[in-house]
């Protein structure tokens, strides 16, 4: 297992990080049931394997079966034992957590009782990692920075980020808290699979410029890229993808990757799951790459994905069957900025 530095901040964070958001549901919580309802004893292990691993990082969220996500893991770390100054511990808000008008959204008011439910649930005193997942077009910028600057002031978060914004509203955003001299969004969570790349166009060169971490959220597209769909693959009858249609993906440009990654995982043993998450280990952008599971056997297998060394053709191949077509301004961008670039030098005759 590596550790990368979160961002321009001093702390490190495991490669692969454990997603809970299979954690909890139960037959009353919608569609929370289909994604996973891993009760307490099977969540102590999971988390258990994934710390004995080199795991180090742990992502939830307030909305993942309405709170219960939560509980589970703040109860697993405790049954568990770990220090916890061993663990970076990231969650989220924003989501819908009720029909009620103020449960919801990146207000202050929501942010601050959000917060404190929160740190209730998990049994902490403190979330290393405090994100807005998601983009409210009611609240003022100024308003949400000001709320997790104020967190962050009190100790009860030490670094937040954001999740499923727009390129231009992170960097409004990033602009803001400098001129507020407040706390700043340190990393960006985003959906980033080989068959859904699109975060490549505008939000990899913002985060790269502006020295964000890139957590990954979906690396296997809701089970799409397992390898349990597509050519030569055996039925996925049952599996989160069939009950749950999510995150959507144009299955004309995901089949030749699924094609390709499986004669890749031929050669070398492996499960399909394991290349998508390598080819994901292998971009410089990537900080961290979140793996959910229901089942051991599923975790056992992705974190296996750290072992694969895929080799540059193997990578170039990847690349090539995956690539974004053409988009403006994209591509004059790439044309004018070529001038830019180092050139081989040309003595003068």
């Amino acid at each position: 297992m590596k550790y990368n530095q979160l961002g321009r901040t001093g702390l490190f964070v495991s490669e692969l990080c454990l997603g809970t958001m299979t954690l909890g549901g139960n037959a009353d919580a919608g569609m929370w049931k289909a994604i996973g309802a891993v009760g307490q004893d099977e969540a102590n292990k999971l988390i258990a394997r994934a710390l004995a691993e080199g795991i180090n990082f742990i992502d939830t969220a307030d909305i993942y079966s309405f709170g219960q996500s939560e509980r589970v893991v703040g109860q697993a770390l405790r049954d568990i034992g770990v220090p916890r100054s061993d663990i970076v511990l990231a969650t989220k808000t924003a989501g819908v957590m009720s029909p009620k008008p103020n449960d919801q959204g990146a207000s202050r008011g929501h942010i601050m009782d959000s917060a404190q439910r929160s740190l209730e649930r998990l049994q902490v005193d403190h979330i290393d990692l405090y994100q807005i997942h998601a983009s409210d077009p009611v609240t003022p910028i100024e308003e949400t920075l000001r709320a997790l600057d104020d967190l962050a002031r009190q100790g009860l978060v030490r670094y937040v980020g954001v999740s499923n914004w727009r390129a231009g509203k992170i960097g409004k955003a990033l602009g803001v808290s400098a001129a507020l001299h407040a706390t700043r969004f340190e990393t960006l969570q985003a959906y980033y699979s080989i068959a859904g790349r699109d975060v490549e166009r505008e939000l990899v060169p913002l985060v790269t410029e502006e020295r964000m971490g890139l957590l990954v959220w979906s690396p296997l597209a809701g089970g799409l890229l397992s390898g349990k769909f597509g050519a030569g693959a055996p039925t996925a009858e049952g599996s989160r993808r069939s009950n749950f249609d999510f995150p959507p993906v144009d299955l004309d440009r995901a089949w030749p990757c699924v094609a390709e990654m499986r004669v890749i995982a031929d050669k070398h043993a492996v499960s399909v799951a394991r290349i998508a998450l390598a080819w994901l280990l292998a971009k410089p952008h990537v900080t961290s790459v979140i793996i959910g599971a229901k089942r051991m056997e599923q975790l056992e297998d992705n974190l296996g994905a750290v072992d694969i060394v895929l080799t540059e053709d193997e990578l170039a191949r990847l690349d090539a069957v995956s690539a974004l077509p053409p988009y403006y301004p994209g591509w004059m961008i790439d044309h004018q900025d070529a001038s830019r670039r180092p050139q081989p030098f040309k003595p003068v005759a």
